[in-house]
């Protein structure tokens, strides 16, 4: 693994130098942007409009737009001396439990390995940590950025989550449509909770694959190697109004254990145990993921 950030992990007034690893790797597939007629790559020039001229990295300053077309500016030094000296120490600020903290808050994950002669100060704070089961939320300065961040254990490795600011979190009252209450039909709210038990399972990572992705390089290969694409047609789908129904087909195509029987759908008698083989039964497909424009390689500094 490449070393982005190398720093100190502080509590109190024990100091643990630390290094920082990315702990995911996005694996979207980048495609460029060609012209048609000739088939070149589109090249993105930094290019300034009034000057009509193409500007380089030296002539280039970072501002800030404060009304419409006025800017304050700012140097590089400017930015490096407001990040301050915090930049590379990670200041744990309190320890709490990792629960407390609703998954909408994390950003990106890094694994943290001791640096130096730091490698009993790191043992200690992670068997620390183990043993009292509590989490570090602390402050840490990324790219000129101030974010707070969790630190905790995974396996027998400290690492780093990113999170938001409160204020960078949006209100749940200002997404539009939510009804400010709901109507529950008993019978239906039973059979949904029977069928998230039918599909509750540990969670294995390793069962789930990114389906687009597979498809999309098996579709350069192809291309690669000469051979037409062809993709079969999508079974059109109709929109369910009966929503016991629904309910009942996802039951049965879940696999009900042997000798299980569905619930009452309000026809007077009970549904079928579920069969054998649920080939034959209505199946919910996923909708296709959005492609996503490409990302440049984050760096750390």
């Amino acid at each position: 693994m490449h070393t982005v950030w190398k720093g100190a992990i502080s509590f109190g007034l024990v100091h643990v130098p630390v290094k920082m690893f990315t702990a995911t790797e996005d694996k979207d597939i980048s495609l460029r942007m060609i012209h048609k007629p000739c088939g070149s790559p589109i090249a993105y020039v930094r290019r300034c409009p009034n000057c009509d001229v193409e500007a380089g990295w030296d002539d280039i300053i970072k501002g800030y737009e404060y009304e419409k077309g006025r800017y304050v500016l700012f140097e590089k030094d400017e930015l490096e001396q407001l990040a301050g000296e915090k930049s590379h120490t990670i200041q744990i600020l309190d320890f709490v439990a990792l629960e407390e903290i609703d998954p909408v808050y994390f950003q990106k994950t890094y694994y943290l390995s001791p640096d130096q002669a730091g490698s009993n100060a790191y043992g200690l704070l992670l068997q620390a940590m183990s043993d009292t089961g509590k989490i570090g939320v602390a402050k840490v300065s990324i790219r000129s950025k101030s974010s707070l961040a969790a630190i905790r254990v995974i396996d027998n490795c400290l690492a780093m989550e990113t999170i938001y600011y409160p204020d960078e979190i949006r209100s749940i009252s200002h997404v539009p449509g939510i009804p400010e209450s709901f109507t529950i039909n008993d019978k239906e709210l039973t059979m949904a909770k029977l069928l998230i038990e039918q599909l509750s399972t540990p969670f294995e990572p390793s069962k789930y694959t990114d389906d687009y992705r597979a498809n999309m390089l098996q579709a350069i290969n192809n291309k690669v190697a000469g051979q037409e694409i062809r993709v079969a047609p999508q079974q059109e789908q109709t929109n369910v109004l009966d929503l016991m129904a629904a309910l009942q087909a996802s039951l049965d195509a879940a696999k009900l254990p042997p000798g299980g029987v569905g619930l009452d759908t309000g026809a007077g008698k009970p549904a079928a145990a579920a069969p054998e083989a649920a080939s034959d039964q209505p199946v919910v497909k996923p909708r296709k993921p959005r492609t996503k424009k490409p990302k440049a390689e984050e760096t750390v500094s």
